[in-house]
């Protein structure tokens, strides 16, 4: 990310839904669905045998003070269990820029349920890239899928702040297709997927900013807020427009939320405390500036 960052007017990511993407519509599931009390019918009471004759020529239906004694069914443990067990993970996407000095990497996270990714990798190839599965693990979270990657006609780490949002697109897109599950987690399950997340991200609370010192020649800007599609295009250009480097860092995208790091300088030097505070301004009012736009249409 050495930059000669370029600017977000010429950028050409395209988040659109495929059209061979068979979940073009929500797609509902029938759990627990019990009968309501009132749809009940008792049955003729064999016990009193002087009535039954009576009872065999007249349905017997269920007052309302009867269905009030009534127990409504419960879900057993099991049932509880299961819906525990059945709790979407937040899907996690990591671009890399600091770990490895010859390729960007690219960690993709989604609970246990990820497999080879072949699909994933042979679209971002189509980005005019070189993919290459780095490595796999396992913990807690779930099973971390890392990839190396570099650009075809050079070989070398992608540092070009379009290329890097079009690669974490692209990751998202295919998380939405093929886990449609995954579009209540994510910010823009809200405009590609098929289930919208049931609470929408505060930007003036999601947003945190804070710049530290990093040794002489160079601050640490940490940020995190409300994700949304052209987020990492638009702070790159935020930060560049006021004469501030971005060398490297860091672009998380976890659930939605985007938590980014920055290695940035000013003239090669660390950021002194006024410039901090004009770039954090500036963050901040870009940041909340869409919200108004939004609401005035």
């Amino acid at each position: 990310m050495a930059v000669a960052m370029a600017s977000a007017a010429n950028y050409g990511v395209f988040f659109t839904t495929n059209t061979k993407n068979k979940c073009k519509f929500p797609i509902f599931e029938l759990r627990n669905h019990f009968w309501p009390a009132s749809s009940v019918c008792s049955p003729p009471n064999i016990l009193e045998k002087r009535r039954s004759s009576l009872l065999m020529h007249h349905s017997v239906g269920l007052s309302s003070s009867m269905m009030g004694i009534i127990p409504r069914a419960t879900p057993s443990v099991t049932a509880v269990e299961n819906d525990d067990a059945e709790t979407v993970p937040t899907p996690k996407v990591i671009i890399d820029q600091d770990s490895d000095p010859d390729a960007t990497v690219v960690e993709i996270t989604f609970g246990d349920r990820l497999g080879a990714l072949m699909d994933t990798m042979n679209a971002l190839r189509n980005l005019g890239l070189n993919v290459a599965k780095a490595n796999v693990y396992l913990d807690s979270s779930g099973k971390h899928n890392k990839f190396a990657i570099t650009k075809a006609t050079t070989g070398r780490k992608v540092e070009d702040p379009e290329l890097l949002e079009a690669i974490r697109l692209t990751i998202i897109n295919n998380l939405l297709e093929y886990h449609p599950e995954s579009s209540s987690q994510l910010a823009m399950g809200a405009t590609f997927g098929v289930e919208p997340p049931k609470e929408k991200v505060d930007v003036d609370i999601a947003t945190h900013i804070r710049v530290d010192d990093d040794g002489p020649s160079r601050s640490l800007l940490y940020m995190e807020t409300a994700d949304r599609p052209g987020l990492l295009v638009d702070l790159v250009k935020i930060i560049t427009d006021i004469n501030i480097t971005v060398e490297s860092g860091e672009f998380d995208t976890e659930g939605l939320l985007a938590k980014m790091k920055f290695h940035v300088s000013y003239k090669s030097k660390a950021i002194s405390r006024p410039l901090q505070q004009v770039l954090a301004n500036s963050l901040r009012y870009f940041l909340r500036r869409p919200t108004t736009e939004e609401a005035s249409f």
